[in-house]
């Protein structure tokens, strides 16, 4: 398809009347919005990351759809309507979790705080709609962006003969992941451990400084086996392990180096905190607090440079990305309308209304978060023209190198920046500065994510031959329903934490890391408070970071926020995915059995995160009506250590040999690659 204007044949032809925009399509792809989209809400919270659900939308609408003798037009609709839930998920949890953070909300179990996240998300995926359809044509028919994963899509829908097969490998892979999460909730085996580790010996150590004496020195740090959790390994499994290992060394410099240094320093000074007769096991919050209060926020430091660096190595793309939006604003108001069912988008007249009522929606919500009128229509001014830019970029990002890189939070930190220095320079500070920052870093966010996403879709709907304006529709549904529904896993999640002992977000159990750097940097621009010196210490880290060529920056910062057993956990799966591969290469696998392995271990670790999210729902639901699920199935007050060994090497083998054993008939023709 390198000439896509004058050679372009879709697989379904432009004459062909077929089935497409129906109730059980947009029905399917609606349940899946939800499932994916709290998946992946429980994923990006606790552990920083996200999957993309195009390719588990199109497994299982494929799969369901086929029973009912469906076609593959309705499959389009179910997988674009079902894979927007993740993105509008993407996007709230890097930035509505901060208002929580910064107290701009004093709760999150309110209405308040329901209308106001709704009301953030329905506006950012709309206007990311309303974006993609003025570029859609433009962008989606360029020669010069390949959609690497949008094409790998379309020809799984096309090789649909395996797909009950994949479907069910998926449910398998769902219904183990959950089943093992809900065992060691019930302390059926250990599925984290810390262990405290004495530096030095508090009341005796001594450190010599030059000639004027000795300083005490000692105390107690912490250290933590991998999690047991299918989810985490399932990141890992997916990333790969040398993603896996970045992450991982982050979290090894946090707890490896900076806590126990600091707890051997401040040990005789902390250990006035403690209550008089506490034992070691005290420590445990000491070491937590040292890590939350001076760790954390160099993290965001190295966030801040890593997101950044990100920005700066595609700035060529990005720079063509936002040349293109230009240009290609021009090209779409020169279209005259089209006839051909695969060229007829939504009506331009249309889309410029909805911009100008959203716009109007937004001065008003920004009114309210900013008590400013001025403030507001500055931050609904930098919401549009931003998020327009945005959108285009994120569509040519994806349109190169696809969803799974497309570099969201870089793109949100930079409107978050520009928000705030304009909030500042307009005199709009304090609370309400803060919150109206985090309202346009929050609709631009999601907008982003959405724009990438949908232009992904549409350019899948391309190669099968499907409507777009049926595709736009689809996904305004998907919006309205995910925009209203997205926020009970995140209160879930919230209120289940904090019922459990923890504060919610941020809590180690819900790092939500983005989240948190979201949070600080708009506190510290607009709100004044901010722990300056120790986030340019991890400024001066991510420099040196970029210059010993670390591949992520932001990666290694994220493991130094996240808890020690979830990094350890990803790296895991990390070493876990080596094994496959390794055992894979082993037994002599040709091309095309290797790309069913590739694909069979996708479904696999895509199962086990979506498993234990829905589980981790569940759980969050049981801690939130005060029956916490080891309550009320107590077996063990103390879960054994050797059991949850012993379930790790299970999911080891499960997940080194299921994919080997989906390799097939070597003479089989070789499938599409599911590109994650």
């Amino acid at each position: 398809m390198s000439k896509l204007n004058t050679e372009y044949k879709p697989f379904v032809p432009q004459d062909m009347k077929m089935a497409e925009f129906t109730f059980r399509a947009v029905l399917l792809g609606l349940i899946m919005t939800v499932i994916l989209g709290a998946a992946n809400a429980y994923l990006g919270l606790r552990a920083g990351q996200t999957i993309a659900a195009t390719y588990p939308a199109a497994v299982i609408g494929m799969a369901v759809l086929r029973i009912f003798k469906g076609s593959i037009l309705e499959e389009n609709i179910a997988r674009t309507v079902g894979s927007i839930g993740e993105s509008v998920a993407a996007g709230a949890i890097f930035t509505i979790p901060a208002f929580v953070i910064v107290k701009a909300w004093p709760a999150f179990d309110t209405f308040e705080a329901y209308w106001q996240s709704s009301a953030l998300m329905l506006v950012g995926g709309t206007l990311g709609i309303l974006f993609v359809t003025l570029l859609r044509r433009v962008m989606v028919e360029d020669p010069e962006l390949p959609y690497p994963e949008s094409s790998a899509a379309a020809e799984i829908h096309k090789a649909g003969q395996r797909g009950s097969d994949a479907a069910a490998t998926l449910f398998q892979a769902m219904g183990i992941g959950g089943f093992i999460y809900l065992l060691g909730e019930l302390k059926l085996f250990s599925a984290s451990r810390d262990f405290l580790l004495k530096v030095g010996d508090l009341g005796k150590s001594v450190v010599k400084i030059g000639a004027a004496g000795t300083v005490p020195v000692g105390g107690i740090t912490k250290f933590s086996l991998p999690a047991v959790a299918p989810a985490y390994l399932g990141v890992g499994y997916i990333i790969g392990p040398r993603l896996g290992a970045l992450n991982f060394a982050g979290g090894l410099l946090a707890w490896g180096l900076m806590v126990p240094l600091l707890v051997y320093f401040l040990g005789p000074e902390l250990s006035k905190n403690l209550p008089a007769g506490a034992g070691d096991a005290a420590w445990d919050g000491i070491a937590n607090q040292v890590w939350r209060n001076i760790v954390r926020p160099i993290a965001v430091g190295g966030m801040l440079v890593g997101a950044s660096y990100t920005m700066f190595k595609m700035r060529n793309s990005l720079a063509t990305g936002i040349k293109r939006a230009v240009a290609d604003l021009r090209k779409a108001g020169g279209h005259t309308e089209a006839r051909d069912r695969t060229q007829i988008d939504l009506n331009f007249k249309v889309v410029f209304l909805g911009l100008a009522v959203t716009f109007a929606a937004m001065v008003l919500l920004y009114n309210f978060f900013a008590q400013s009128l001025p403030g507001a229509v500055v931050a609904a001014a930098v919401m549009i023209i931003l998020g327009f830019f945005f959108a285009a970029v994120s569509g040519n990002l994806v349109g190169i190198i696809g969803s799974s890189n497309n570099p969201i939070s870089g793109l949100t930190l930079s409107t978050l920046i520009v928000a705030a220095l304009l909030m500042v320079a307009i005199g709009v500070k304090g609370p309400a500065g803060v919150a109206a920052v985090l309202g346009v870093a929050a609709v631009v966010c999601v907008s982003s994510a959405v724009a990438g996403e949908m232009l992904q879709d549409l350019k899948v709907g391309h190669i099968l031959g499907g409507t777009p304006r049926s595709m736009q529709i689809g996904d305004f549904i998907g919006i309205l329903v995910s925009g209203l529904v997205l926020y009970f896993p995140l209160w879930m999640l919230h209120q289940g934490n904090i019922k459990e002992g923890g504060i919610g977000f941020g809590d180690p159990k819900l790092s939500a890391p983005q989240a948190g750097l979201m949070a600080m940097l708009s506190q510290g621009i607009v709100g004044g408070e901010m722990a300056w010196p120790l986030v340019v210490t991890g400024i001066a880290m991510g420099f040196a970071l970029i210059l010993l060529q670390v591949k992520s920056p932001m990666l290694f910062s994220v493991g130094m926020y996240l808890p020690l057993e979830t990094t350890f956990a990803i790296f895991s799966g990390g070493v876990i995915r080596w094994l496959m591969d390794r055992a894979r290469d082993k037994r002599g696998f040709n091309d095309a059995q290797k790309a069913r392995v590739e694909n069979a271990a996708i479904l696999i670790a895509s199962g086990l995160i979506a498993g234990e999210a829905l589980m981790g729902l569940v759980k969050a639901g049981f801690n939130i009506a005060d029956k916490p699920l080891a309550s009320i199935f107590s077996f063990f007050e103390a879960p054994p250590l050797i059991a949850g060994l012993v379930v790790l090497a299970f999911l080891a083998y499960l997940m080194i040999q299921w994919p080997q054993a989906k390799a097939g008939d070597p003479n089989e023709p070789a499938p599409p690659a599911a590109i994650m």
